[in-house]
Formats: C-alpha cells, sequence, structure tokens
C-alpha cells in the first residue's frame, strides 16, 4: 500500500440559487454516494449540500461545504485530484497555509490563486461548485473525460445543480419536468442518452471539460470548454516503437501510483482482459496489499463459458500471488436487480454490464474495500474495439472521397427513400454508428412516429458533432467513442453502480497525461499494423502473460442465454422499466 495523509472522500453534491424548504430531503436522495455525513448551508442567495464518503475518519475541519478564510467563497466538491502536492507546495510558497490534508483545500485555494482557469492546473476526476460572493458568480465544473456527473437546472432565472438528476426532481418537485421526445428516441439510437440532454427538457448535463458561469446579478449562464483534445492526424509511424512502449508503461505506472494514495483497503476489479489486467499488474508490482476482485458466470453451456473469464483473472493472481475474491453472476442474480437499473440511473439506460458491475462492487463492499482501481477507458485510449477493425476495412482513408461524402449526407440523404445501401458505400459516419450498435431511422420508425420525430431529425448528431473525416480510420473511430460513448455509457455505468454501493472508482489509464499521449500518436504508433491495443500489448510482454494480451476479446457483458432469443436489450429495458 502507498500511505499518504490526505484525507479522501468520495461524495455527493447539491445546490441551488432557489432557496427551498425540502432542500435536505433533495439531498437524501443521494445519501448511498455519502453515507459518512452531510452538510446543508444556507448562505442566503444560494444553498449548498454536501453527503460524504469518508475515506478516512475525517476531521470537521476538513468537511464541505468548505469555504475560503474571509467567508466569501465556498466550495463544494466531488471527485479526486492526482498528483497535487506540487501545487499545493506551490501554494505554500506563495502564503497559504493549509488547515487542512484534504485535496478539496487545493482546490479552493487554487481558485483563490488562479481564479476560474485554475482548472488547467489540475488533473483527477471531479464535479465541483464554487460560489463567489464578491464576484456574485457560481462556477460549475466537471472534469476532462467525464468520469464524475453533474446536472443542473435553469429557468432562465435561477440555477440549480447536483451529483445525480434525482436530486433535482426531488428539489422541484413542484415542478412537472416535461419528458424531452428527442432524448427517447436518441436513447433507442445509443442505448444511453446522449449528452448533454436528459430525460426532462428542463434539465441538462455539464459536458465533459466544460464550466458553467452563473452570473447572479443578470441571472444568466455561459458554458464553455477549458480543455480540447486534438488527436494526431497521421496514419504513419513518426516514434520509435521500442521507446513508445517504455513510455506508455511509465505513464501507466506513474498514473497507478498516484491512485493508489490510500488510507483506507484499496482493490481492483481484474476481469481478466487487458486493460484491468495490465492495472492489476502495475498494482502488484508496488504493493501485496490490494485486494483483486472478478466477477464470473454460472456456466450451463459453451456460450456461458466464453463470458467467464475468470480463468485469465486467477492466471494473473496467481503470477503476482495477490488475494483474489470470485463473484458469481447467474439468472437469479439478475432477476433480482433488473428492475433497479431505474432507481441507479434515473433516465433510460441499456448497457447490461451495469448489473455485474453493480454486484462486483457490492462484493468489495462486502469485504469492506472502498476504494477500487479499474481498467475504464483502455479501449477508447488504446484502441481496443472489435469495430475499429471493420471499421478500418470497409472505410480505409477516403479523403479523395469526402466531397461526394458530405455532398450525399448533408444534401441528398434526407431525399432518398431506401439509403442504407448508399450508406454503406458514402457515408462512413453511418458505417461507424452500425459498427457501434446504433440503430438507424428504420429501426426506429414505429418511436420516430409515436415521439413524433421529423423525418429531418439528425439520428447520429452526437457521433456527427465528434466525426472527423481527416483522422485516420482507427484514430477517428476513437475519438468519437472517448468523446461520446466513454463518458455517457462507461463511466456512467460504472459510477452509478459503484455509489450505489458507496464504492470509489478510480480509472488510471484516463489520466490527462495518459489520453494527451496516446491521442498524440500517429496510428501506425498506437495500433502498429493496425493492430487493435498494440502499443499496450508490446509494452506489456513479459510481465503479463501472452494468453491474456493476445486472447480474443470480450466485453464484460451477459451472456446471450440470460435473455430471449433475439431480445434487443434497448427495448425490452424501455418497456420494462420505463413504459
Amino acid at each position: 500500500m502507498i500511505y499518504h495523509n490526505h484525507l479522501k472522500s468520495m461524495c455527493g453534491i447539491l445546490g441551488s440559487t432557489i432557496i427551498c424548504e425540502n432542500f435536505e430531503n433533495a439531498l437524501h436522495t443521494i445519501a448511498h454516494r455519502g453515507p459518512d455525513g452531510e452538510r446543508t448551508l444556507n448562505l442566503q442567495k444560494c444553498m449548498l449540500g454536501f453527503v460524504r464518503l469518508a475515506i478516512r475518519d475525517c476531521t470537521e475541519k476538513a468537511m464541505q461545504p468548505m469555504a475560503s478564510d474571509d467567508k466569501t467563497v465556498y466550495l463544494v466538491y466531488n471527485g479526486e485530484i492526482y498528483g497535487a502536492e506540487s501545487l499545493k507546495q506551490e501554494l505554500q510558497q506563495k502564503g497559504y497555509v493549509f488547515k487542512t490534508t484534504s485535496d478539496t483545500e487545493i482546490v479552493l485555494n487554487a481558485y483563490l490563486e488562479y481564479g476560474e482557469k485554475f482548472v488547467e492546473r489540475i488533473d483527477g476526476m471531479f464535479a465541483l461548485a464554487i460560489y463567489d460572493n464578491q464576484k456574485e458568480k457560481i462556477f460549475l465544473y466537471r472534469d476532462r473525460v467525464g468520469i464524475k456527473p453533474l446536472y443542473y437546472y435553469y429557468n432562465g432565472r435561477d440555477i440549480s445543480f447536483a451529483s445525480e438528476l434525482k436530486a433535482i426532481l426531488a428539489l422541484h418537485d413542484d415542478i412537472a419536468f416535461q419528458r424531452d421526445n428527442t432524448a427517447i428516441y436518441d436513447y433507442f439510437t445509443y442505448r444511453y442518452i446522449p449528452d448533454p440532454k436528459t430525460l426532462y427538457k428542463e434539465i441538462r448535463k455539464l459536458e465533459p471539460a466544460c464550466r458553467l458561469s452563473f452570473d447572479m446579478q443578470k441571472r444568466t449562464i455561459y458554458i464553455e470548454k477549458y480543455w480540447e483534445l486534438n488527436p494526431n492526424e497521421n496514419m504513419g509511424g513518426t516514434y520509435d516503437q521500442e521507446e513508445v512502449c517504455e513510455q506508455t508503461r511509465c505513464l501507466i505506472s506513474q498514473s497507478v501510483k498516484e491512485q493508489l494514495v490510500s488510507d483506507v483497503p484499496v482493490g481492483t476489479f481484474l476481469s481478466g482482459g487487458i486493460d484491468s489486467s495490465v492495472v492489476s499488474a502495475e498494482i502488484f508490482r508496488m504493493t501485496n496489499n490490494v485486494h483483486a476482485f472478478s466477477m464470473g458466470f454460472q456456466i450451463n453451456n459453451e456460450e456461458e463459458k466464453s463470458h467467464d473469464e475468470t480463468l485469465y483473472a486467477k492466471m494473473l493472481a496467481d503470477l503476482y500471488n495477490f488475494p483474489i475474491t470470485y463473484g458469481k453472476f447467474d439468472m437469479s442474480t439478475l432477476k433480482e436487480v433488473k428492475a433497479r437499473v431505474r432507481d441507479w440511473y434515473d433516465e433510460p439506460f441499456a448497457d447490461q454490464s451495469c448489473w455485474p458491475t453493480y454486484m462486483i462492487s457490492k462484493l468489495a463492499k462486502q469485504n469492506h474495500v472502498p476504494v477500487i482501481l479499474t481498467g475504464d477507458g483502455g479501449d477508447e485510449v488504446f484502441g481496443g474495439y472489435l469495430n475499429y477493425s471493420f471499421y478500418n476495412q470497409k472505410v480505409g482513408n477516403r479523403k479523395p472521397w469526402s466531397i461526394w461524402c458530405d455532398l450525399y449526407t448533408k444534401v441528398l440523404k434526407p431525399y432518398i427513400s431506401n439509403y442504407e445501401f448508399a450508406d454503406g458505400i458514402l457515408d462512413g459516419l453511418s458505417l461507424f454508428a452500425k459498427g457501434a450498435y446504433a440503430w438507424g431511422r428504420c429501426d426506429k420508425k414505429d418511436f420516430a412516429k409515436e415521439l413524433k420525430i421529423g423525418w429531418g431529425y439528425d439520428d447520429y448528431w452526437y457521433f456527427r458533432k465528434y466525426y472527423n473525416p481527416d483522422l485516420p480510420p482507427i484514430t477517428r473511430a476513437q475519438y468519437i467513442d472517448f468523446m461520446t460513448y466513454l463518458p455517457a455509457d462507461i463511466l456512467t455505468k460504472v459510477d452509478r453502480a459503484a455509489m450505489q454501493n458507496s464504492i470509489e472508482t478510480r480509472v488510471p489509464l484516463l489520466s490527462k497525461k495518459i489520453v494527451e499521449f496516446s491521442f498524440g500518436l500517429p496510428q501506425e504508433n498506437r495500433c502498429p499494423n493496425s493492430e487493435l491495443k498494440g502499443v499496450m500489448k508490446r509494452a506489456y510482454e513479459g510481465i503479463i502473460p501472452n494468453e491474456i494480451l493476445y486472447k480474443e476479446k470480450h466485453g464484460f457483458s451477459l451472456p446471450g442465454s440470460y435473455f430471449r432469443p433475439h431480445e434487443e436489450i434497448r427495448f425490452t429495458m424501455w418497456e420494462e422499466c420505463w413504459k
């Protein structure tokens, strides 16, 4: 274990410029995010609330909302800042005296010193709110990747915000929020409701890497990006591959070391895949005082056997001799938790791996391990999804076709009654969407009619927002997934499932340095000879068994036998939870 004297906590936050009598009741709806304490603060012009998950026996001085010495600035904060010691020392040299050892105080003092752009000096996972009484402004920030959630309601005069949608609904239980039919329609396209939409027209998600400013005098909001990811547009490798592999290992090792910092038991979710194996191997090369958890499936047939990767988890555990606890997911487990998706996510969500994620989080909770490192993000950052190969083969580099593709997509497509054949030839984005299991217009025609979605509606607007035909095919697909699927599905899934069990999950493969490094590589350096996750595989040869590195990829999903034949999960979950 790597010990440190920082007081760590994950939590839930709530705030509003509307002074509500039921504020505490609304805060209680997210108590699972922080069962170890809560506090509300009425500052006349706004209210702030905080529920705390203690990762150490925290003192009252480190409790939130946290105020500056002159009581002009207040902070509520959900998350974790990594590698913040150098920033703390820098602030101390400027005369700041720290009364706690929490990273919350580092964030607060960084804002006092550097103003709104303090966020450029930190890395981590966070959703935070700052009330500056002197400037008469409220600032909301969400981390670069979208690891931590942040919702807000703005009615043209007042603003409310919270870690989860349910808290805003409870805070404003006198408002009949209107369902957003376009968001419901988008759910059937993507299997989740894409940012910044929510199920309700009046409530939005703050998008990753964004800062929202609310002017309390003008009663206006302003949203801007504070960070942009700029992928390398080159196809061919320009860097020495051995050096790239060495730097990959160094950056991952450094990130894991930073995120191991804790004063309570730390664990890891080990699926048996490459990403979780890399994170786990790095952990156990540093310390053996960490507990691993792996979720398998009841095996009755070959398909169920193919989904159970605990054999590979055991292989790594035996190699590094670390403790591992196995869970078993079966049909009875699914029946027990299936209907709880609505309570967890507050809006339609159809990633079937949410159930085993919930159960493995529950397993960690039962074993008193409140901090977990995961391998999430590795596929998006290093290029690991199988549909990337399909997309690379089908699309290639179509720059000579780009003019015709744009003409077809923007002008001709709405007037072609049977456009799916043409999509396969001219619309590279539609090819990506099909590989990502997104439903096209023909799949949703009945829903379009019921929800009154016009023919001109762009079904793939969320993907199109980040579609860049100038990028090499694999990089292009990675970038879309990184900006869409990762925050809206993967990170949402893990945050809610883990926090329902009051478990803090950390994602070392999504540190700013790793993300910028990998996307800064030419495609050939990241995926040599178009080999998915090639640089990571080469970097960890000799550290992780080849049986794990080069086995067929399996997602953390349920066997098909758990559902009715040909059952489409997004439709079934809509019928069961939302109809």
